[in-house]
Protein backbone atom coordinates (compact mmCIF):
# COMPACT_ATOMS: atom_id res chain seq x y z
CA UNK A 1 0.00 0.00 0.00
CA UNK A 2 1.73 3.15 -1.10
CA UNK A 3 1.10 6.69 0.60
CA UNK A 4 -0.40 7.73 -2.66
CA UNK A 5 -3.15 5.48 -2.78
CA UNK A 6 -3.80 6.57 0.88
CA UNK A 7 -4.02 9.55 -0.04
CA UNK A 8 -6.48 9.17 -3.21
CA UNK A 9 -8.56 7.26 -0.61
CA UNK A 10 -9.17 9.69 2.11
CA UNK A 11 -9.22 12.52 -0.35
CA UNK A 12 -11.99 10.75 -2.52
CA UNK A 13 -14.22 9.81 1.14
CA UNK A 14 -13.78 13.54 2.24
CA UNK A 15 -15.38 14.74 -1.11
CA UNK A 16 -18.32 12.09 -0.73
CA UNK A 17 -19.03 12.92 3.41
CA UNK A 18 -19.22 16.66 1.65
CA UNK A 19 -21.38 15.82 -1.08
CA UNK A 20 -23.59 13.85 1.13
CA UNK A 21 -24.03 16.39 3.74
CA UNK A 22 -25.34 18.36 1.01
CA UNK A 23 -27.95 16.47 -0.27
CA UNK A 24 -31.60 18.11 0.27
CA UNK A 25 -33.72 16.19 2.29
CA UNK A 26 -36.20 15.84 -0.63
CA UNK A 27 -33.30 14.18 -2.64
CA UNK A 28 -32.37 11.58 0.37
CA UNK A 29 -36.39 11.07 0.87
CA UNK A 30 -36.70 10.23 -3.35
CA UNK A 31 -33.48 8.39 -3.28
CA UNK A 32 -34.58 6.52 -0.17
CA UNK A 33 -37.91 5.47 -1.69
CA UNK A 34 -35.90 4.16 -4.91
CA UNK A 35 -33.60 2.05 -3.04
CA UNK A 36 -35.88 0.63 -0.87
CA UNK A 37 -37.85 -0.63 -3.94
CA UNK A 38 -34.65 -2.12 -5.67
CA UNK A 39 -33.62 -3.84 -1.87
CA UNK A 40 -37.33 -5.41 -2.21
CA UNK A 41 -36.64 -6.55 -5.84
CA UNK A 42 -33.30 -7.98 -5.22
CA UNK A 43 -34.85 -9.84 -2.24
CA UNK A 44 -37.73 -11.08 -3.96
CA UNK A 45 -35.61 -12.31 -7.08
CA UNK A 46 -32.99 -14.14 -4.95
CA UNK A 47 -35.58 -15.96 -2.75
CA UNK A 48 -33.77 -14.37 0.13
CA UNK A 49 -34.82 -15.79 3.69
CA UNK A 50 -31.93 -14.41 5.79
CA UNK A 51 -29.73 -11.45 5.12
CA UNK A 52 -27.42 -8.87 6.61
CA UNK A 53 -27.82 -5.30 6.20
CA UNK A 54 -26.71 -2.26 8.45
CA UNK A 55 -28.34 0.70 10.32
CA UNK A 56 -27.35 3.84 8.09
CA UNK A 57 -25.64 6.85 9.59
CA UNK A 58 -27.83 10.22 8.96
CA UNK A 59 -25.27 10.47 5.43
CA UNK A 60 -25.75 7.41 4.67
CA UNK A 61 -28.37 6.00 1.68
CA UNK A 62 -31.00 5.32 4.38
CA UNK A 63 -31.75 1.71 5.00
CA UNK A 64 -34.70 1.69 8.14
CA UNK A 65 -37.82 1.04 5.65
CA UNK A 66 -36.08 -1.66 4.00
CA UNK A 67 -35.50 -3.45 6.92
CA UNK A 68 -39.00 -2.37 8.54
CA UNK A 69 -40.18 -3.94 5.27
CA UNK A 70 -37.72 -7.36 5.86
CA UNK A 71 -39.36 -7.44 9.36
CA UNK A 72 -42.96 -7.41 8.00
CA UNK A 73 -42.40 -10.18 5.66
CA UNK A 74 -40.45 -12.42 8.01
CA UNK A 75 -37.00 -12.56 6.67
CA UNK A 76 -34.46 -12.23 8.91
CA UNK A 77 -32.24 -9.69 9.41
CA UNK A 78 -28.72 -9.52 10.95
CA UNK A 79 -27.24 -6.04 12.10
CA UNK A 80 -23.58 -5.55 12.58
CA UNK A 81 -22.30 -4.44 15.66
CA UNK A 82 -18.86 -2.90 15.89
CA UNK A 83 -16.16 -4.73 18.54
CA UNK A 84 -12.77 -3.21 19.80
CA UNK A 85 -11.06 -6.36 18.05
CA UNK A 86 -11.83 -5.14 14.37
CA UNK A 87 -14.65 -7.74 14.02
CA UNK A 88 -18.29 -7.27 13.46
CA UNK A 89 -20.54 -9.01 15.98
CA UNK A 90 -24.08 -9.50 15.05
CA UNK A 91 -27.82 -8.83 16.26
CA UNK A 92 -30.98 -10.08 14.77
CA UNK A 93 -33.48 -6.49 13.91
CA UNK A 94 -36.75 -6.85 15.10
CA UNK A 95 -39.35 -4.10 15.59
CA UNK A 96 -38.53 -1.74 17.80
CA UNK A 97 -37.07 1.45 17.20
CA UNK A 98 -34.39 1.79 20.05
CA UNK A 99 -30.74 1.50 18.61
CA UNK A 100 -27.61 2.20 20.55
CA UNK A 101 -24.19 4.07 20.08
CA UNK A 102 -21.68 2.03 18.85
CA UNK A 103 -17.99 2.76 18.29
CA UNK A 104 -17.60 5.47 16.36
CA UNK A 105 -20.55 6.60 16.96
CA UNK A 106 -22.65 4.14 14.48
CA UNK A 107 -25.94 3.59 15.22
CA UNK A 108 -26.31 -0.18 16.33
CA UNK A 109 -29.17 -2.77 17.54
CA UNK A 110 -30.05 -3.90 20.67
CA UNK A 111 -30.14 -7.46 21.32
CA UNK A 112 -28.31 -10.27 21.87
CA UNK A 113 -25.43 -10.88 20.13
CA UNK A 114 -24.47 -13.59 18.45
CA UNK A 115 -20.98 -13.52 17.57
CA UNK A 116 -19.21 -12.92 14.59
CA UNK A 117 -19.51 -16.24 12.77
CA UNK A 118 -23.77 -15.45 12.77
CA UNK A 119 -23.00 -14.03 8.95
CA UNK A 120 -21.96 -17.93 7.80
CA UNK A 121 -26.04 -18.16 7.51
CA UNK A 122 -27.17 -15.46 5.51
CA UNK A 123 -28.53 -15.89 1.73
CA UNK A 124 -27.38 -12.07 1.12
CA UNK A 125 -24.87 -9.47 2.99
CA UNK A 126 -26.18 -5.52 2.18
CA UNK A 127 -22.78 -3.41 3.05
CA UNK A 128 -22.28 0.21 3.28
CA UNK A 129 -19.87 2.04 0.76
CA UNK A 130 -18.90 5.06 -0.04
CA UNK A 131 -18.29 4.16 -3.81
CA UNK A 132 -18.41 1.50 -6.06
CA UNK A 133 -16.79 0.95 -9.28
CA UNK A 134 -17.60 -0.83 -12.35
CA UNK A 135 -15.40 -3.34 -11.48
CA UNK A 136 -17.34 -4.12 -8.01
CA UNK A 137 -14.47 -2.62 -6.35
CA UNK A 138 -15.90 -1.61 -3.20
CA UNK A 139 -14.47 1.25 -1.30
CA UNK A 140 -15.87 1.33 2.58
CA UNK A 141 -15.32 4.09 5.45
CA UNK A 142 -11.16 2.90 5.94
CA UNK A 143 -11.69 1.07 8.90
CA UNK A 144 -12.17 -2.58 7.22
CA UNK A 145 -14.80 -3.77 9.40
CA UNK A 146 -16.26 -5.42 5.79
CA UNK A 147 -13.59 -6.26 4.14
CA UNK A 148 -12.36 -8.38 7.12
CA UNK A 149 -15.81 -10.13 7.46
CA UNK A 150 -15.79 -10.63 3.82
CA UNK A 151 -12.28 -11.89 3.13
CA UNK A 152 -13.07 -14.25 6.41
CA UNK A 153 -16.18 -16.32 4.51
CA UNK A 154 -15.38 -19.74 3.37
CA UNK A 155 -18.48 -19.27 1.28
CA UNK A 156 -19.77 -16.00 0.78
CA UNK A 157 -23.27 -15.37 -0.49
CA UNK A 158 -23.53 -12.23 -2.91
CA UNK A 159 -22.96 -9.27 -1.36
CA UNK A 160 -24.30 -5.70 -2.46
CA UNK A 161 -23.11 -2.21 -1.55
CA UNK A 162 -25.28 0.42 -1.13
CA UNK A 163 -24.28 3.96 -2.59
CA UNK A 164 -26.01 7.21 -4.65
CA UNK A 165 -25.94 7.64 -7.54
CA UNK A 166 -23.02 9.70 -8.57
CA UNK A 167 -20.93 7.14 -5.97
CA UNK A 168 -21.15 4.58 -8.74
CA UNK A 169 -18.06 5.35 -9.99
CA UNK A 170 -15.99 4.21 -13.74
CA UNK A 171 -12.88 3.10 -11.15
CA UNK A 172 -11.50 3.14 -7.99
CA UNK A 173 -7.82 2.91 -6.32
CA UNK A 174 -7.46 -1.03 -4.37
CA UNK A 175 -5.94 -2.26 -2.21
CA UNK A 176 -5.25 -5.94 -1.60
CA UNK A 177 -7.38 -6.51 1.22
CA UNK A 178 -10.32 -5.01 -0.30
CA UNK A 179 -13.22 -7.04 -0.93
CA UNK A 180 -15.52 -7.17 -4.09
CA UNK A 181 -19.04 -6.94 -4.05
CA UNK A 182 -21.28 -8.64 -6.14
CA UNK A 183 -23.45 -5.87 -6.88
CA UNK A 184 -24.51 -2.18 -6.28
CA UNK A 185 -27.94 -0.37 -5.58
CA UNK A 186 -28.11 2.84 -6.39
CA UNK A 187 -31.37 4.87 -6.89
CA UNK A 188 -31.53 4.64 -10.51
CA UNK A 189 -30.50 1.05 -10.68
CA UNK A 190 -29.92 -2.01 -9.35
CA UNK A 191 -26.82 -4.04 -10.86
CA UNK A 192 -25.13 -7.44 -10.85
CA UNK A 193 -21.91 -7.49 -12.20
Amino acid sequence: MTEDLVAAKQALRAEIRDRRRNMSAHERDADTAAITEHLKHLVAARGVKKLSCYLATPTEPETRPFLTWAYENNIEVLLPVTRDDGLLDWAIANDTPDENIGLFGLPEPTGELLGPIAINGVDLIIVPASAVDKKGVRMGWGRGYFDKTLGSMGKRPPVYAIVFDGEYVDSLPREVHDQPVTGVVTPSALITF
